[in-house]
C-alpha cells in the first residue's frame, strides 16, 4: 500500500512561518512530480505548489507566489513546503500528492494518484 505522510502543520499567528514535509511510506511507486494542495472548509481543494523530481522545476499558485517555497530531497524522497508570511486565508488542511503527470504543471487534483492524509494549518489574525 502506498502512503504519503505529511507533517509540520499547526497553529500560528499571521506573519509566522511553517514548514510542511511529505514523505512516502509503504511500497515504492512511480512519480515524476509532487504537489501540495489545500482545502478550506466549504471550499474545493486547490493547488498550491508543485515540483518535478528530475529537475526541481517548480510552479506556484498566484496566491502563494513569493511567500511559499516547494523543494525536494531526492535522496530522501521527501518534499517540503516552506510557508512564510502566513495569512489567515492560508488556513486549510494541506495535502501532498504524487503522480506521473502527463503535462506540466499539474494543477488539478485528478492529475495526482497518491495522496496524504492531510495536515491542518491554522493562521490566526
Amino acid at each position: 500500500q502506498v502512503q504519503l505522510v505529511e507533517s509540520g502543520g499547526g497553529l500560528v499567528q499571521a506573519g509566522d512561518s511553517l514548514r510542511l514535509s511529505c514523505a512516502p511510506s509503504g511500497r515504492t511507486f512511480s512519480s515524476n512530480a509532487m504537489g501540495w494542495f489545500r482545502q478550506a472548509p466549504g471550499k474545493e481543494r486547490e493547488f498550491v505548489a508543485g515540483v518535478r523530481w528530475a529537475d526541481g522545476l517548480t510552479y506556484y499558485a498566484d496566491s502563494v507566489k513569493g511567500r511559499f517555497t516547494i523543494s525536494r530531497d531526492n535522496a530522501k524522497n521527501t518534499v517540503y513546503l516552506q510557508m512564510s508570511t502566513l495569512k489567515p486565508e492560508d488556513t486549510a488542511v494541506y495535502y501532498c500528492a504524487s503522480g506521473v503527470l502527463l503535462r506540466w504543471p499539474g494543477i488539478k487534483p485528478n492529475e495526482y494518484r497518491y495522496w496524504g492524509q492531510g495536515t491542518q494549518v491554522t493562521v490566526s489574525s
